[in-house]
């Protein structure tokens, strides 16, 4: 059975959906070249897509933004940052694509980011491979703020595989973001056995080596938790959590016909395991464990509407 729930699991999570190997921050000792913006298009007034020769990555990455309002008009003004991450197999195109991001945020007053992560990148520097945290937090961070005048406060947010690189950057990097949400997200990849080679099959799908991201589950167990929101649980304290998934049952929102959903039930398994892990630690949260539901996009956006008052008010605290 549990074999059975861990290949519906990887072969859900592929629909939809490698990575470019280069030296990760653990193999290289060698001072890195500064990440630099080789391209910007404007695709509406106020969105504009730029690519980023990065090189903890080894390649030109992607990244979509949305800019205030009021950016060129005030020129010395210093500006909040909404990060949205993307889940398994989609791209930065997919929160503008996907969602009413664009017009939630036309009067907000914040930057948006929406940086590409890679379709199994899982926001993590890997052992040999592409260093995503780094470029997420620190070169693209760099070019936020010389570029764009970003400031603080910051809120993340991230579906599935985002949802994982959303708590994972809140607890890695403290006092970085006021808020951080995870819709489906991927909260506990230590669950099981069957959910930690559900993973690694994930990787190995994609044409890369599993043991290159975070080495084995078992000989490398301290790696994994150090990558695993449940285990990172304790360094959530004092961030503003909003944390949902729904149980895998075809709902009001799906299309006539949906199938029951084993990536979802597999993802709501994780969080509650996740949700007892917070309730234990005494760490406040919101939870919205909801029922029916699928991995899907129409939940998600109904899920950023029941965020958006603790996401927005993390961009406007003090």
């Amino acid at each position: 059975m549990l074999r059975a729930v861990a290949l519906a699991l990887l072969s859900l999570l592929l629909a939809g959906c490698g990575t470019r190997a280069s030296p990760g921050t653990e193999a290289s000792s060698s001072p890195r070249p500064p990440a630099h913006v080789v391209a910007t298009t404007q695709i509406s007034p106020r969105m504009w897509d730029i690519t980023v020769d990065s090189p903890a990555v080894g390649a030109r990455v992607s990244v979509r933004l949305l800019l205030p309002s009021g950016f060129t008009a005030e020129p010395a003004r210093r500006w909040p940052v909404l990060y949205l991450l993307h889940g398994c197999c989609d791209t930065y195109l997919s929160w503008s694509r996907s969602t009413d991001i664009e017009r939630r945020v036309e009067d907000v007053g914040a930057i948006v980011v929406m940086p590409d992560g890679g379709p199994v990148g899982f926001y993590s520097d890997w052992r040999a491979g592409p260093a995503w945290e780094t470029f997420h937090i620190a070169e693209l961070g760099q070019i936020l703020s010389d570029r764009y005048r970003a400031g603080t406060p910051r809120v993340i947010a991230g579906v599935s595989m985002g949802g994982l690189g959303a708590l994972d950057y809140a607890a890695r990097h403290p006092g970085m973001f006021t808020v951080a949400a995870s819709f489906s997200g991927i909260v506990h990849t230590r669950l099981s056995e069957g959910e930690s080679r559900t993973y690694a099959g994930l990787v190995r799908s994609r044409g890369a080596n599993p043991r290159d991201l975070w080495g084995d589950p078992g000989d490398d167990a301290d790696l994994w938790r150090a990558h695993n929101p449940y285990d990172l649980a304790p360094a959530l304290r004092g961030v503003k959590l909003f944390v949902s998934a729904g149980d895998g049952r075809p709902g009001p929102l799906d299309a006539a016909g949906t199938r029951p959903d084993g990536t979802e039930e597999s993802l709501r398994a994780e969080n509650d395991a996740f949700a007892r892990r917070l309730r234990e630690l005494q760490i406040d949260a919101t939870i919205d464990l909801y029922s029916p539901g699928t991995h899907n996009w129409v939940y998600w956006q109904r899920e950023l509407d029941r965020a958006w008052p603790l996401m927005l008010g993390g961009l406007r605290a003090a």
